[in-house]
């Protein structure tokens, strides 16, 4: 079994489709691509799908990139340019350039792929395995590659067992006892439970394993399809499932948990509220998803910053953290943070208090600023005396509220507020 993980590997290529915008992340997602959005601290959301391909033993990578794509291009070449061509490794940035059609950049995730075919083909490898680059999640890629090789599957579908009420927001896999999948439905009004378990159902998670040959032919014959929508999701897998044999992985059966009795932790962060959560849930004493591990790190770009610093200590002007996670290169000065994250270079500046607050890269908050149920966008200025997270009514007027009572703060929600 060791003998066949590691030639799998070794003969595999992973695609990452790094293109989506995430439009329901809102301004978050103006001036980056949702994998671009950064997360837990000092990490950008592509690093997971990155990483588990890494740490799975996939060194030969491709990133397709196309909605406001520099920010994310900028951060791969920073952080991902350790793999070395001269052993076999390599990591392409593939920007749609329309080097198939003239007329049109990628039309769909299938496409995306389509239109680097030659790419693929220069690294010569046997499997194929396409990631969605816009999910938090921790998984050994080569337990699902092994379960493709073994079951002679046209594709295996990466599924995430979800509550069946929660279900309908999802494309669902109905299988039957051998994990084949009989029927996909895209958000089903009544959606099938697994045979197993009747209070579950499967949820794909935009991952898929192909033989390259096999892939190839599936993309030729859709690219001559002209009523097509060339994705994956919508076209190639249901078309597969009709056709052909495709089968369901399960995430619980190679994700890689913090404890051997933890549950399998996989977030879509597609919403303000699930991306405030998603941070804000690793300032728990035991957090689901594990940042700590050694044995299964994210890997990113690490900007070379000093350690974080607490200043001043007189009562009502003490800078502390309690239950926070506060990244290299902060100055706490006179400010109490709680139940917070603080990514890289954040200044608090005295008398201010910060509760659950999520403050991206070079975030400044000013004196007097209190501050509750937050996502403070990178590098916005929190005037002195700002008060978030008390005054719903005040709150949705000036800055992004959710239904939940979370509050995303931009610049330029700030700059209206001075005309």
């Amino acid at each position: 079994m060791d003998g066949a993980r590691h030639q799998i590997a070794r003969r595999s290529m992973a695609f990452v489709l790094a293109g989506g915008r995430g439009s329901r992340l809102k301004e978050l997602t103006d001036k980056r691509a949702k994998p671009a959005v950064f997360f837990g601290g000092k990490s950008r959301i592509v690093d997971f799908a990155l990483s588990n391909a890494i740490n799975s033993g996939i060194r030969r990578i491709g990133v397709a990139t196309q909605y406001k794509a520099h920010s994310l291009i900028r951060h791969l070449q920073r952080g991902w340019n350790f793999l070395s061509a001269d052993r076999g490794e390599g990591l392409d940035i593939l920007p749609a350039s329309q080097r198939v059609d003239e007329r049109n950049w990628y039309l769909g995730t299938a496409d995306a792929v389509y239109q680097n075919i030659d790419i693929i083909e220069s690294y010569e490898p046997e499997f194929i395995l396409i990631l969605a680059g816009d999910h938090i999640y921790k998984q050994d890629y080569e337990l699902m590659l092994l379960q493709h090789l073994e079951s002679g599957a046209d594709v295996t579908v990466g599924c995430v067992e979800v509550p069946l009420a929660e279900a309908s927001a999802f494309g669902v896999m109905h299988i039957d006892e051998t994990q084949r999948i009989i029927d996909f439905v895209e958000k089903p009004a009544d959606p099938p439970a697994m045979p197993d378990d009747p209070h579950h159902a499967l949820a794909s998670m935009g991952i898929y394993v192909f033989r390259v040959g096999d892939l190839f032919e599936h993309l030729r014959a859709d690219a001559a399809d002209r009523e097509s929508s060339h994705d994956f999701g919508k076209d190639l897998i249901p078309k597969i499932v009709r056709e052909g044999k495709a089968v369901a992985h399960k995430f619980s059966d190679s994700c890689v948990r913090s404890a051997p009795d933890k549950p399998a932790y996989w977030r879509d962060v597609g919403t303000v509220d699930a991306y405030w959560r998603a941070n804000i849930d690793l300032t728990d004493f035991e957090p689901e998803l594990d940042l700590y591990d050694t044995a299964w790190p994210i890997w990113t770009y690490a900007p070379i910053v000093p350690p974080a610093k607490f200043i001043h200590d007189r009562e009502g002007r003490r800078g502390s953290a309690t239950s926070s996670l506060v990244s290299g290169g902060c100055i706490v000065s006179g400010t109490h943070v709680d139940q917070s994250l603080l990514f890289t270079e954040v200044r608090c500046h005295s008398y201010g208090s910060l509760s659950r607050v999520v403050a991206l890269p070079q975030a400044e908050i000013g004196r007097h600023a209190r501050l509750s149920d937050v996502v403070v966008d990178r590098g916005v200025k929190i005037p002195e005396g700002l008060v978030v997270g008390e005054d719903p009514q005040l709150d949705a007027k000036r800055f992004r509220r959710t239904e939940s009572g979370v509050c995303l703060i931009t610049q330029a929600m700030l700059d209206a507020l001075k005309n």
